[in-house]
């Protein structure tokens, strides 16, 4: 029911921005709630129920939304759309919220409820608070709790990582911790040539909290030099069922940054508050967009709203115009983007050329799959994206024709602008068939196999690509290649992998339709090889390397593994920083 009659303007104001800001605070709640439970799900290794709590994380943010909103409706009845109440409430709630550390995202909570309630197209500056505004770096001078360890000349490297796992142990034990304490204590003083060696490094310091993503947990921290120089230093622990072993370090910023990548699963850490993490994981990967640091660590909202106000800013302050992005022409999807900047922008056609059958429905489910499935290393991050307005005379106009004629549905301009009701946005890569084009020898043969290997990762979690041809896949500035071209993907367990029927005539062989029943969901790996658009050589030496892919019985055995409950391994990082098998380092 409503608020009662008689209640002054001021005091409903102030009653609504309590109730929103009491909103938040549960959301936040529920969020750290869900994601204490990674730790246990680490120690049992209770890899299904972790998977589980990561999509029951990810719609949190738009359940306590849709909540709110309609609390709101019943406190304000009529009232709800009154746009001078709500300019109080925005004030009051900004006096509020005046002393939060995190108040960039609490104000981004507050704005999703008035653009829902209002509709909102473009910015309301009026009822919410403006993006552009704010740059959350620059208010958080301080970083997150840290555990330090002082490296002294009395103190080694080694007595340091003793004393460290025995404070981040777990109730599982150790399998072998001198084994551990070895591997990490050789793996700092091969690695810190960077900091002067290791007679050099002054304190070790990590992020309280542990960092859980899969089947890792992850002590995230730095080595420092005596002159202040650093060198990251990330701790991966594997539980192997004997009990907790150090799996990995990572020591350079690449690999952190691959871990921390936009393809990969959202860490589930308990962070007091988000941005000071963001502002020590900057400190290890300067150049990690803020906007992917803070969505890896499962503020998907906040992430959009910096990688909004990144865009737009850069856009203010460039010149070029946006152009279609390079690579071949997609049948479902219209994708541009603006050279200087280094993502693309994907709209959804509004009619699909044949032998496309899927619908507009079908795409926006298949984006929602990703968006809540393990990526692995192997999907890209596609955030979405409502109601955003370009300064039209910022397109090359042979791009802005296409638009109009070919996603009229969703493109509209008024006055000076292109009204983009619906988008994706995504990192911009190199696709795959231009990148083999010019690519070195050496460089395009590790191309080849690592495409081999995206296809095996994705199978493992299961997904299956659909569409193989390597115009759908893209290469990173690292050289590892991902899956972008989400309108084909489907889940193994939903194919069904058949071996070719043998035709029992030369007419039957000859003939250009097949011969045998094919099911909607009918797959036949032994055609791959036909499709895949690799030149003979590189198609060598794909065949070298995952011969298997190209048979049914590989699928086949992937979907029973699934259908069991069973989550094959995906290795995180590059398999020469795993560690040796205990006993070898004596």
């Amino acid at each position: 029911m409503a608020l009662i009659e008689g209640v002054g303007e001021s005091q409903l104001a102030a009653e609504c921005a309590r109730t929103i800001r009491g909103g938040f605070a549960s959301y936040n709640a529920d969020f750290r709630g869900i994601t204490r439970r990674a730790r246990r799900c680490f120690e049992e290794q209770d890899w299904q129920v972790g998977r589980a709590d990561a999509v029951e994380r990810i719609d949190l943010y738009e359940q306590h939304v849709r909540s709110m909103i309609e609390t709101l409706r019943e406190m304000l009845g009529g009232r709800v759309e009154d746009h001078e109440l709500w300019k109080r409430i925005k004030a009051e709630f900004a006096e509020q919220i005046r002393d939060y550390v995190d108040l960039e995202f609490t104000k981004t909570y507050f704005s999703s409820i008035t653009r829902r309630i209002f509709g909102t197209v473009g910015i309301d500056p009026q009822v919410e608070f403006i993006a552009l505004d704010y740059r959350p770096m620059e208010s958080i001078k301080r970083e997150p709790p840290l555990n330090v360890y002082e490296v002294y000349a009395d103190r080694s490297p080694r007595d340091v990582f003793l004393q460290l796992l025995d404070e981040y142990s777990y109730n599982t034990g150790w399998q072998d911790l001198r084994h551990s304490v070895t591997f990490l204590d050789r793996q700092l003083a091969h690695h810190s040539a960077v900091l002067g060696g290791v007679q050099n490094v002054a304190r070790l310091e990590f992020i309280r909290p542990v960092f859980y993503q899969n089947t890792r947990a992850y002590i995230v921290g730095r080595a420092v030099a005596r002159d202040g120089a650093i060198q990251p230093l990330v701790i991966s622990l594997h539980n192997t069922g004997a009990g907790i072993s150090v799996d990995a370090v990572l020591t350079n910023s690449a690999d952190v940054s691959m871990l921390f990548g936009f393809t990969r699963s959202y860490f589930h850490v308990d962070l007091e508050t988000v941005t000071d993490a963001v502002l020590f994981l900057r400190s290890i990967m300067p150049h990690k967009p803020v906007a992917e640091l803070f969505t890896v660590l499962g503020r998907a909202k906040q992430g959009k709203t910096e990688r909004y106000r990144s865009f737009f800013r850069h856009l203010q302050q460039s010149t070029d115009l946006i152009v279609e992005a390079p690579g071949d022409k997609g049948m479902v999807m219209l994708v541009f983007t603006l050279p200087s900047y280094d993502v693309v922008f994907k709209i959804i056609r509004d009619k699909f050329a044949y032998p496309k059958t899927v619908v507009r429905k079908d795409v926006l489910n298949k984006y929602q799959l990703v968006f809540k499935h393990d990526r692995a290393g192997r999907l890209v991050d596609a955030q979405e994206f409502r109601m955003l307005r370009f300064r039209v005379n910022r397109f090359e106009p042979k791009l802005l024709e296409e638009l109009l004629n070919e996603a009229a549905e969703t493109c509209k301009i008024e006055q000076d602008r292109l009204v983009v009701n619906h988008l994706y946005i995504e990192r911009r890569m190199t696709p795959l068939n231009l990148y083999l084009r010019e690519a070195p020898p050496l460089d395009a043969r590790a191309a080849v196999l690592d495409y081999g290997q995206a296809i095996r990762d994705l199978s493992a979690t299961n997904i299956f690509p659909g569409d193989l041809l390597l115009k759908n896949f893209g290469v990173t500035r690292n050289g590892r290649v991902i899956f972008y071209d989400y309108d084909e993907l489907c889940l193994v367990t939903e194919c069904n992998f058949r071996e070719m029927p043998q035709p029992a005539s030369l007419e039957e062989e000859m003939q250009a339709e097949a011969w045998f029943y094919v099911g909607e969901d009918d797959v036949f790996p032994e055609q791959f090889a036909s499709f895949l658009g690799l030149e003979p050589e590189h198609l060598e030496i794909f065949l070298e390397a995952h011969s298997d892919l190209l048979t049914a019985a590989y699928w086949r055995d992937m979907k029973e593994q699934h259908l069991r409950g069973e989550v094959p391994e995906v290795l995180p990082y590059r398999p020469s920083l795993i560690a040796p098998p205990p006993g070898s380092l004596d």
